[in-house]
């Protein structure tokens, strides 16, 4: 099978079958796009001709183009991942890239704000009048009550949210869904923003499920859910950088810095496999060692 045929096959599968995000497969594409146009320098026409060594060429001239250390790892994942799919629909005898090696990378810890900090950030969001004070501050505890992603949270319908439950259904990757528990805060934020706030968003526009609107009555995007937390950042007189990923990694870590166990922060932020979560494990490890750095008198040098 020509190479151009396969890797559409596969996008298709992966954007169909697998129901992955619109943004993952255009990343995908883009990547494989540049594959194929190294296998044209080949001369490559049938996907069965390709060699292990072939593939492994793509890398060395992925790494000699000075592509960043992260877009190579995603990149060689996407071509794994399309050999082993040929390979399962028939199209090739073996997957050339089954010895492909991804490059290492630096784990970069995420950067939490503390609870101080979080609390400013919420105050700060219901400043603004109505309707879009409570929309703002709805938001806000939503996203730091549950460790929603931005666009899960965005994603929301009214019927997700079960106030007299105390739980929320979130729909993550590949729309895998799960049920995380609502804290009284964001009960009570919710409640405030379907009363005083909603209505009125709802009123401009055409009529839809969505919890969170914007000024039009339509859903609330992503860039704008982004916007809002910057505002809300600037207002607080919050100088670190803030994104909407913040309140979700300060969400995991104040969870295990209060004692909640590993695997339980895993299900509660969606997490396929637990090896994702414990990067937040390091980061409560590195906060107690500027503890007791700071705070213990046996722990600074005497010199």
């Amino acid at each position: 099978m020509k190479p151009q045929r396969a890797v559409a096959g596969y996008l298709n599968s992966i954007a169909v079958e697998r129901s992955l995000s619109d943004n993952t497969v255009s990343a995908y594409s883009r990547d494989l796009d540049r594959y194929l146009a190294y296998l044209e320098t080949l001369a490559i026409e049938n996907l069965s001709d390709l060699t292990g060594e072939q593939v492994a060429g793509f890398a060395e001239y992925l790494s000699d183009e000075g592509l960043a250390p992260s877009s190579l790892a995603r990149t060689l994942t996407a071509v794994r991942s399309f050999h082993k799919f040929a390979l399962g629909e028939g199209w090739t005898e073996d997957s050339p890239a089954k010895e492909l090696q991804l490059p290492k990378q630096e784990r970069r810890l995420p950067k939490p704000i503390s609870i101080e900090e979080v609390t400013a950030l919420i105050d700060a969001a219901s400043i603004p009048d109505p309707p879009i004070g409570p929309r703002d501050q709805a938001l806000m505890e939503v996203l730091y009550g549950t460790g929603a992603r931005i666009s899960e949270a965005v994603g929301l319908a009214i019927d997700d949210v079960d106030l007299e439950g105390h739980a929320v259904r979130l729909f993550g990757k590949g729309r895998k869904e799960r049920i995380v528990p609502l804290g009284s805060y964001a009960i009570d934020a919710i409640e405030a923003y379907l009363v005083r706030a909603r209505p009125e968003l709802a009123s401009k526009g055409k009529g839809t499920p969505a919890l969170f609107l914007n000024t039009l009555g339509r859903p609330l995007s992503r860039q704008s859910a982004w916007a809002v937390i910057q505002a809300c950042a600037d207002r607080a007189g919050i100088t670190s950088h803030i994104s909407p990923h913040t309140l979700r990694h300060s969400y995991a870590t104040h969870l295990l810095s209060g004692g909640a166990d590993v695997r339980v922060v895993q299900e509660l932020l969606g997490h396929s496999s637990v090896t994702t979560t414990q990067i937040y494990t390091a980061v409560s490890i590195e906060t107690l060692k500027e503890t007791f750095a700071t705070s213990h008198p046996r722990a600074r040098s005497a010199r």
